[in-house]
């Protein structure tokens, strides 16, 4: 007898550890090995195969070895493939090998199998058997894993078996390289035939089982029957061959619909602004909406610290289109504008994109938007956060912030944007449009007609273009429908702009309203690019298509928004060409235009082929199947259009233009391109000139399929539709999108396997992921050589250009990276390299995205009565239709299932949940000349029914099938979970639909259950599907399953669907293993766009035999190669499986699912803890009295005990019941349990209170404790040390360290007594800089531990954030090391200088904030004992405090959808608090064993009992921060209220005043009685002076859950122990008796004090210190710390450990009921419990916020020097100033204060000796001033304000009749500000402009300063002048000692100044005007002035001589 026979020996180099099996093939009949159970690297086999044949060994045939990995619960994972022909064992008889597998990529991978071949001929023609034929193969490095590559959820392996399809070409064998071994070459995948090629990798697992030899029957009998694979989707997505499409599962349109949002800013201050002495006030404009700052006088750098808030209530896209803009304005009031200093531009999108969707304390830069030559107009700081619904926002911890002043560092920009950005100019080229709508009536067109007598065109386009807040215009084009502008529009902007999107919109001008006809977005992000490669945003010249509402004309058009852009558009509406370009401006150019206002200008005309060559496309659609239509719609006949344009469109797409008309006789050549005309085919000289477009099917009348919906009659006639269309030919932009597409559709797939595996904690899931980042390596590798052989066409833009190059540089070093990580990916990794490879889904999704359009989407609409009715639109790319596998759309020539929705608005909710119709629709779009195999893609067996009977070219207007297959469908619906709550119970009566072709068939109804078990078989019978068989098997039509909410009157109510595939089995195939029976699977189930639960069901498609009459017939005509003409007639149903009949006699008519596919049973016991009810609602307004809890599961259960009197005590009598139920054995199938409350009312009666499904019970299933590896340190005592090392501050428990965690960090700071002395000594440092004074006990408070510990949770942030950065900066180094091959020795080398690169970085931050490796440099803090801030509930860190006591919401009423805003917290009636426990059955008996066993309580042992206790509940509230303004004002007054059971506290009284951020800082004390009163409510309201008081927001608290909890959250334990002072024990129980309670609950041995400092609990050892100071200093020894120590550390305890609340203060969120989901503020707080019945605790601490201490800070202010000088004299020209020195300290109103004028300097020197004194009210911790003023007259009550300390010194010229000038200014912040220079020489600009560097002083620290300090102002290019010094001393004191040492104001009493010492000049002018005139007269006339004396002088005597001289003469004379 001839035989082949193999010896399978082994297969080595397996990845991984599991079970495999293999599976030899020989001529089609396949053997299986045994599974080799559990093995790693290498599987031995050792089994031998025989195959008896009948027919000599041809040289061609196949042998073929499949490897899988064994999975009883998937289907087996297929390896790899070995595929050889057997022509030298034909030829030798015997071979004996070892190669390599290949996958089913055909990669060769490391896998190899060895294997020996005899061939047994009858004559012994094989050859000598010889044994030295062995040959080795070395391995292939570069391989892999194929199961990897195999999708996890196909149901079946593709496998690379030879399908009937395949060619097998090559098998001849190919020599290739020596080395590799000879038959490596006859693998056949490496040699597969090209036509093949493409259908690879979708090729369907045909498992041949037909002649199983025993082996394999064995191992069927092991696949367990319940095995399940969790296909949920993914069973319909996973496509396993190429004829059908995904269908699309998500029905609703997500966009659009109106949400929530809140937009909150802070501004805090302003600095550097351009001006002098101005009086500036913030704008914030948010959109439309406008609010203001309040006005700071006369200062640059204002502090505002004031909060806004801004509500929307619109769609995402809306809302992230809108700016937020920021202008500082000057010196605005009532009457004037002010002027505008700067604006800062950004939109919401970009804020919401930022990480936390916030910017927080970033500097926002002001530029000036009227001179874009000017720079920076200053800086505004500030924090913007936008709120969505739901997102939470967390706010880094506020306290003192001393970092932010570093502004360069803190720009208000997002990452990778340059600090310095450019102005740049937008050109926005719109050049025409056409195919416009009509937008006037026609009416009125006739009308005018008549008149004028020419037809005009009904509509006035002009185009407007909105960018970043500005809108320009174009001209209007009156009546055109394809106007032609040629104009620009021009923005300038800042670039890179901090707005994503351009708007341009084709309007319509109308006198009375301008509407828009369709809008289009341009996203910069996609139209440039910002790498170092990248380029400026381009566009085009391209057409963009518009698309909007339906294209009748109608006044009141319903679908309006459409056209604004604003949801999905259901029909095309123009088109239009637009360019865009950027320029960046030089600003230096003289010849610039400064404004930044939108300019209009004509551009010049564009060439027609600009945008490529017009061809002439083909679109070829045929409808399989027509189902599902809604029968709302009526009976009348219905047809189908599909359009593409405005081609196809019959009823409102012609808009013929008059203008054609003319032109039509001139250029008939031209006609078809400059009209979107379709039907012209009278004119249309064509090659195929009868080709005219049918683009919509016959009308027919529907069929009724059920209640709720129609089908058409379309049995095995097809009708077809096909379509011309003319567009520039562009489809290389379509094909690079659809291969990125793909790669991204594999690797979404890919990716959502893997997460499966994980969530469904299955083996392995870094294998897939290795073969997803594989695949991914492989896909993009192929796009890099596709898409680069680009050609030249016309049309290219530069955005193709750039765009090409960017890709296929993102896709290349995508590949790198997948290649690189799949290095990395390790079972312990897996989780964030996944998150990696999702950012490479979205940058592919984002590359895949063509902002340039070609061909418009087709659309496809149902008409009934010429209207249409419903719509599905499909983009153009995913049907075109290339040679290249890969760039053809992805449903191109596949038959899709397609749902048509309603348009616009109406598809909103739960109208477009309903299925408007379900088509099954082959289409098929490409050029006409390449249309050849347009039907290649349709299910064969088909005839063509052709239009007219000539044209032989033509496409057919119908298929006629001639092929048709019955198949009985099954569908197993077990039972569906968590279903969608549709009746006012909360609960549904849900049934399901199952649709198949054009049957359908519904479920039982099941009363009361969202988790109903229907356990029903529905039998479809006489199923015709159309076409071969095989391809049916393939590729069956999908199932929908629809859920229907049952009601008594009316309709039955949309619950939700989805859909599912079939396992089909033909004929010729057995029923049996692996494929069948069938497993259950689960399946999503979608309402909209949101899960409504899952369903668990199995589906078969069973082809029902023929009779063997007509078989052989067929054979017959097959054979002779004609066309099959037979109509299959139906034979008997013997060979199907039997159906098992109705076992349940109650149950009527209906079969249950039978038993193999019915998952195994095993019995379980499950425990319930019933604890209590809570907070139960009224029902129909009658209060719960009497409840009880009923429990369900699987068709058992248990009710509890009844509570008496539910007011009196909630609890429940019997704590602990159980009952025993089957459930699966397989976790992931348990059913859920039902929790449901009712209320026994008289009469027996019983009203439903409330509901809860659990859903996941595997949560609760015991599993008993692993006593082998449970005391881990069973060797010996382990020692915990726990003394810090004193220098450095170490940290202990560090807790996870990644930058997303919130963790806190506790630090441990454990220094020894003699250490404080140490520093005492070493005061000074070697700078001369005193060190911090050791704090004083005395002074220390709750707030110093407060603010220390936010320190250090500050720098915990810090230090984590640098650890991150560190650990990503290695493992940036580990992948460039392993790409270059770097040895691990030289990474130390390489590691150090990024280090010093990353201090570098750093450094600038480093001197403010002290990073990762600051610890050792710092000088010590001084010793402050600290607690933990959690920057979030309490709840949240510790599992909300679930640790045994679990709490299930109850549900009573409808769930509500998103749009009616009714959240599942409305719907919450109450809670129950219990616990479930559950396990199989016979239970070992250890357990039960164990000492103190309480039967009756089962496995919960050790329980508190639940009887009513009474607590002493302390609440501590801190502060609250952030909280939404309340008053019209924009600020609130906020008190706090604090509820719990009746009692109520309200601290009305207390109330502060207009203050968003209020230190409250108080305690209450409340007793309360659990379980009564177990819910506290801290809420925050607004005092209002009138009206009731308003909540801004509250939060709940559930104190029985903390009370109970082993986490011990009564009160949190301090991280140290005193007796007194402000870190007292809070609680009554000292740590020693806490530990010892503690170590007698858990059964612990100890704790066992020892000397020397240590304890001894279990078998650990703690150490720590063992005296204590009491208040008299007085030492003693205690045991207390040891026992804290132990207790700080009860995580380390074995078995019974876990992290104890420490001392802390919780952040919780306030929200308020009336905005679900968005956080009102935030309040820190903590709570503190005491059980009555032990002693009392102590006082509360005193938390009140600390009192601002009172200091009065003396400034004296000596002289002045180098003033500038401002006054020119009247007489001489002179300059001079006069000069005096303005100050304050809190503001210019409220305390400023001048000096005396020294008048008239001539050199700018001024002497004062003049004495400042500013009381005032200082925050120490907070480095705050306090001021307490009235805002305005109006105002009721005095504000507080916290202003930071800075002395403002400003130098002014005074003059007499005018104002004032300003002449220079200096601000000090007093906490630090640069050291004064020693002399006026040595005073410079420096002192300023390197504030940064300068080393800085504080005068708190100081307290005494004396120096000279510069003025400066700006001049007027903004440059930084000196103006001016001054001579100053700055004197701090506290008010004790002012009032002992008290001095004068200016030079008064007491300790008075001395007066300065002026110059005469500056006496006071108008006392001696004479003198000054003298001064200045002789100052510089002087010898002029002697001069002129002495000439007068002469010519007096001169003069008296010659008066006297004749008297004189005669006197001579006479009386001589």
């Amino acid at each position: 007898m001839m035989s082949l026979v193999v010896h399978l020996k082994a297969v080595a180099h397996l990845r991984g550890k599991g079970d495999r099996i293999a599976k030899v093939t020989f001529r089609g009949l396949p053997l299986y090995s045994r599974v080799a159970e559990n093995c790693g690297e290498v599987a031995h086999f050792n089994e031998t195969f025989r195959w008896p044949i009948a027919s000599r060994l041809d040289q061609n045939e196949m042998l073929e070895v499949q490897v899988y990995n064994y999975s009883k619960v998937f289907t087996n994972r297929l390896v790899g493939t070995f595929c050889m022909v057997l022509q030298k064992v034909a030829e030798e008889g015997h071979l004996e090998l070892t190669d390599t597998l290949i996958d089913d990529n055909n990669m060769s991978i490391k896998t190899s199998v060895t294997i020996d071949i005899r061939y047994q001929p009858m004559d012994g023609t094989g050859g000598m058997w010889s044994d030295g034929e062995f040959l080795d193969v070395p391995d292939d490095r570069d391989g892999m894993f194929a199961f990897e590559t195999d999708s996890l959820l196909s149901g079946q392996s593709h496998g690379s078996g030879t399908s009937p399809g395949r060619s097998l070409q090559g098998s001849i064998p190919t020599f290739r390289k020596a080395g590799r071994g000879v038959f490596s070459a006859m693998k056949l995948g490496k040699t597969k035939s090209s036509k093949d090629d493409h259908r690879r990798g979708d090729e369907p697992a045909v498992l041949e089982m037909e002649d199983l030899d025993k082996k394999a029957m064995r191992l069927a009998g092991m696949l367990e029957p319940d095995t399940i694979s969790l296909a949920s989707v993914t069973a319909v997505t996973t496509n396993v061959s190429n004829k059908r499409s995904k269908p699309d599962i998500k029905m609703e349109p997500s966009s659009g619909r109106p949400v929530d949002y809140q937009i909150n800013i802070t501004v805090i201050e302003a600095r550097q602004l351009i001006g002098l002495n101005m009086d500036p006030v913030v704008c914030v404009e948010v959109g439309d909406d406008k609010k203001y700052t309040s006005m700071k006088e006369s200062t640059n750098c204002p502090y505002y610290n004031e909060y806004f808030v801004f509500d929307f209530h619109v769609p995402p896209d809306v809302m992230f289109d809108k700016i937020i803009k920021l202008s500082v304005i000057h010196s605005k009031n009532l009457l004037r504008s002010g002027t505008l200093v700067g604006t800062f531009k950004m939109d919401v999108g970009t804020v919401y994109s930022q990480p936390e969707h916030q910017f927080y304390h970033k500097w926002a830069i002001l530029s000036d938007p009227g001179d874009i030559t000017a720079g920076c107009k200053g800086y505004v700081k500030c924090d913007i956060a936008v709120v969505g619904k739901g997102d939470n926002i967390k706010t880094p911890h506020k306290a003192n912030e001393t970092d932010e002043d570093d502004i360069e560092g803190n720009l208000l920009l997002p990452e990778g944007i340059p600090a310095e950005r450019q102005w740049a100019r937008f050109y926005v080229k719109i050049h025409r449009a056409e195919g416009l709508p009509k937008m006037n009536t026609s009416i009125m067109a006739n009308v005018k007609k008549a008149f004028i007598g020419e037809n005009r065109d009904l509509v006035d386009p002009y185009v407007q273009v909105q960018f970043s807040g500005q809108k320009g215009k174009t001209s209007v084009q009156k009546s055109s429908y394809e106007p032609i502008w040629n104009e620009q529009v021009i923005f300038t902007e800042l670039f890179p702009p901090l707005c994503k999107r351009i708007k341009v919109q084709i309007r319509d001008s109308d006198k009375v309203n301008d509407v828009a006809i369709g809008t289009h977005f341009i996203d910069l992000r996609k139209i440039s690019n910002d790498g170092d490669k990248g380029f400026l945003p381009t566009l085009g010249p391209a057409w963009v298509n518009m698309y909007g509402s339906t294209r009748q004309y109608t006044l009141m058009d319903e679908h309006q928004d459409l056209n604004d852009g604003l949801g999905e558009g259901v029909s095309f509406r123009a088109r239009l060409l637009i360019s865009i370009a950027v320029e960046i401006l030089d600003t230096t150019s003289p010849e610039i235009i400064c404004s930044t206002d939108v300019q209009v200008e004509p551009v010049s005309n564009i060439s027609e082929s600009a945008t490529g060559k017009m061809e002439e496309f083909f679109l070829f659609g045929s409808f399989l199947e027509a189902t599902m239509i809604d029968r709302k719609i009526g009976d009348k006949p219905i047809s189908f259009e599909i359009t593409i344009g405005n081609y196809g469109n019959h009823i409102d797409g012609v808009s013929k233009s008059s203008s054609v008309k003319k032109k039509k006789k001139e250029e008939e050549n031209q006609e078809e391109e400059n009209e979107l005309i379709q039907n012209s085919s009278e004119d249309e000289e064509d090659e195929d000139a009868d080709l005219t477009s049918v683009s919509s099917t016959p009308p027919m009348k529907p069929f009724i399929t059920d209640r709720n919906y129609f089908h058409l009659p379309y049995f095995e006639k097809k009708p077809c539709v096909y379509l011309k269309s003319w567009w520039q030919d562009q489809r290389r932009r379509l094909y690079n999108s659809n291969m990125m597409d793909k790669i991204a559709d594999k690797l979404e797939e890919g990716l959502n396997d893997v997460q499966e595996i994980i969530k469904t904690e299955k083996a392995f899931p870094e294998r897939r992921l290795r073969g997803v980042l594989e695949e991914l390596t492989i896909g993009c590798s192929r796009f890099v050589t596709l898409a680069n052989k680009d050609v030249n066409l016309a049309g290219r833009t530069k955005l193709d250009r750039e765009r090409l190059k960017s890709c296929m540089r993102e896709m290349d070093s995508m590949g790198q990276q997948a290649k690189q990580i799949r290095t990395q990916v390790k079972k312990n990794t897996v989780k964030e390299k996944l998150k990696l490879a999702q950012n490479f889904l979205q940058r592919l999704r984002f590359l895949a995205d063509e902002p340039q359009h070609s061909i418009p989407d087709v659309f496809i609409w149902m008409m009934s009565n010429n209207k249409r009715i419903a719509y599905a639109r499909i983009p153009s790319k995913d049907i075109l239709y290339s040679v290249v596998d890969e760039e053809t759309g992805k449903d191109c020539g596949k038959v899709k299932a397609v749902f048509l929705k309603l348009p616009g608005k109406k598809g909103f909710g739960p109208a477009g949940w309903t299925v408007q119709a379900k088509l099954e629709l082959y289409l098929w779009l490409g050029l006409n000349k390449s249309r050849k195999d347009f039907l290649n893609g349709l299910p064969n067996g088909f005839e063509e029914i052709r239009a007219t009977k000539t044209g032989h070219g033509l496409p057919p207007v119908t298929l006629v099938y001639d092929m048709k297959q019955v198949f009985q469908l099954r569908a197993h619906m077990y039972q569906a979970r968590s279903l969608f709550a549709a009746d006012s119970s909360g609960l549904s009566d849900p049934f399901a639909r199952v649709f198949f072709s054009s049957q359908s068939q519904v479920t039982e109804v099941l009363n009361e259950t969202l988790c109903p078990t229907w356990d029903q078989l529905l039998v479809f019978d006489d199923v015709e599907l159309f076409g071969e068989a095989t391809e049916l098997r393939d590729d069956p039509p999908i199932i929908v399953v629809e859920f229907y909410d049952q009601d008594t009157v009316g309709k039955a109510e949309f619950i939700g669907r989805t859909f599912a595939k079939p396992t089909i089995k033909m004929c010729d195939e057995p029923y049996g293993p692996p494929r069948f029976p069938p497993q259950l699977e689960y399946y999503q189930i979608y309402r909209g766009n949101s899960i409504a639960g899952e369903l668990l069901a199995a589906f078969e498609l069973l082809q029902i035999p023929f009779d063997a009459e007509e078989i052989r017939r067929a054979l017959i005509a097959v054979h002779d190669f004609a066309v099959p003409q037979i109509k299959v007639g139906q034979g008997g149903r013997a060979d199907l499986p039997p159906l098992e009949g109705p076992t349940d006699s109650e149950r009527g008519p209906i079969l249950p699912v039978p038993l193999g596919i019915r998952p195994v049973l095993s019995r379980y016991r499950i425990e319930v803890l019933f604890w209590g009810l809570r907070d139960l609602k009224r029902i129909n307004l009658a209060q719960v009295d009497r409840p009880r809890v009923d429990i369900e599961c699987a068709g058992r259960g248990v009710q509890s005990a009844l509570i008496q009197n539910y007011k009196k005590n909630p609890n429940f009598s019997t704590l602990v019941k159980w009952f025993e139920v089957d459930l699966p054995e397989n976790e992931l199938l348990h059913p859920p349990l039902n929790i449901r409350v009712v209320d026994c009312r008289a009469f027996g009666r019983y009203i439903l209170v409330g509901s809860h499904a659990v859903s996941i019970l595997r949560h609760f299933i015991y599993s008993p404790p692993d006593k082998s590896c449970n005391n881990w340190a069973t060797a010996g005592d382990v020692s915990v040390n726990l003394e810090a090392e004193p220098p450095i501050r170490k940290m202990d428990t560090v807790v996870k360290l990644d930058a997303m965690s919130d963790a806190v960090v506790k630090v441990d700071m454990n220094e020894d007594e003699s250490d404080k002395e140490k520093r005492k000594k070493k005061k000074k440092k070697k700078g001369g800089v005193e060190e911090e004074e050791e704090t004083d006990e005395r002074v220390l408070d709750w707030w110093s531990k407060y603010f220390a510990s936010i320190e250090t949770l500050k720098e915990n942030l810090r230090s984590q954030e640098a650890a991150h950065v560190e650990a990503e900066e290695r493992e940036d180094l580990e992948i460039a090391a392993e790409a270059a091959d770097i040895r691990p020795d030289d990474l130390h080398l390489k590691g150090s200088k990024m280090k010093e690169r990353f201090k570098e970085k750093k450094s600038s931050k480093q001197k403010k904030s002290h990073a990762a490796d600051g610890s050792e440099k710092r000088p010590p803090k001084a010793r402050v004992d600290e607690l933990v801030v959690y920057n979030k509930e309490l709840e949240s860190e510790y599992g909300n405090f679930e640790d045994w006591l679990h709490t299930f919401n109850l549900y009573r009423g409808k769930a509500g959808d998103d749009d009616e805003h009714t959240l599942d917290d409305d719907r919450i009636v109450g809670r129950f608090k219990g616990s479930l426990c559950m396990y199989k059955v016979p239970l070992s008996q250890e357990i039960t064993r164990e000492a103190g066993y309480d039967p009756n309580m089962g496995m919960f042992q050790s329980i508190p009992h639940n009887d009513p206790i009474h607590v002493l509940v302390r609440v501590y509230v801190v502060r609250a921060t952030d909280l939404h303004p309340a008053d019209i004002n924009g600020k609130a007054d906020p008190y706090i209220v604090i509820k719990l059971g009746k009692s109520e506290i309200k601290d009305k009284e207390n109330y502060i005043s207009k203050q968003l951020n209020p230190v409250f800082g108080k305690s209450f004390d409340i007793e309360a009685t659990f379980p009564m009163e177990s819910m506290l409510t801290v809420s925050v309201y607004d005092w209002d002076l009138v009206g009731t008081d308003d909540l801004i927001g509250e939060t709940k608290i559930d104190l029985e859950n903390r009370f109970y909890s082993k986490f011990r959250a009564t009160c949190g334990i301090a991280s140290n122990y005193s007796m007194h002072g402000y870190n007292i024990w809070r609680d009554p129980m000292k740590p020693s008796q806490i530990l010892a309670k503690f170590c007698k609950e858990g059964k612990l041995d100890g704790p066992h004090y020892g000397p020397g400092g240590k304890v001894k609990v279990a078998n650990r050892i703690f150490t720590g210190p063992t005296e204590i100071e009491d208040e008299n200093g007085l030492k003693k020894q205690t045991e207390e710390h040891l026992a804290l120590s132990v207790l700080n550390h009860w995580e380390e305890i074995p078995r019974v450990g876990c992290k104890l609340v420490p001392e802390h203060v919780e952040t919780r969120p306030l929200l308020n009921p009336d905005k679900p989901g968005i956080e009102q503020g935030r309040l820190e707080m903590w709570v503190d419990m005491f059980p009555m019945d032990v002693p009392a605790p102590g006082p509360a601490i005193d938390i009140s916020p600390r009192k601002p201490k009172r200091y009065e800070l003396r400034v004296i202010i000596w002289n002045t020097d180098e003033v500038i000088l401002e006054d020119d004299d009247y007489f001489t020209g002179e300059k001079s100033s006069d000069i005096f020195v303005r100050g304050w300290l809190k503001g210019q109103q409220e305390d400023k204060q001048d000096t005396d004028v020294h008048y008239h300097s001539l050199t700018g020197e001024g002497n004062f000796n003049w004495r400042f004194v500013f009381p005032f009210d200082y925050m120490v911790a907070e480095e705050k001033i306090v001021i307490s003023k009235k805002e305005s007259m109006f105002s009721w009550d005095e504000t507080e304000y916290k202003i930071p300390p800075r002395l403002t010194m400003q130098v002014w010229d005074a003059d007499h009749f005018s104002a004032d000038d300003f002449l220079g200014a200096i601000e000090l912040d007093l906490n630090r500000f640069p050291r004064g220079a020693k002399t006026a020489k040595q005073c410079n600009l420096d002192m300023i402009r390197n504030e940064q560097e300068l080393p800085t002083i504080s005068i708190f620290k100081q307290k005494r300063v004396k120096g000279w300090w510069p003025f400066v102002a700006r001049d007027e290019n903004d440059e930084m002048e000196l103006t001016g010094k001054v001579e100053a001393e700055l004197h701090l004191v506290t008010a004790e000692e002012a009032e002992k040492s008290p001095v004068g104001l200016g030079r008064n009493e007491p300790d008075p100044l001395e007066k300065p010492n002026r110059p005469d000049t500056s006496l006071m002018w108008f006392l001696g005007p004479l003198k000054s005139l003298r001064y200045f007269i002789w100052h510089n006339y002087r010898w002029l002035i002697l001069k002129a004396l002495g000439l007068i002088l002469l010519l007096l005597m001169l003069g008296l001589f010659l008066y006297s001289i004749p008297g004189y003469l005669v006197k001579k004379i006479l009386g001589a």
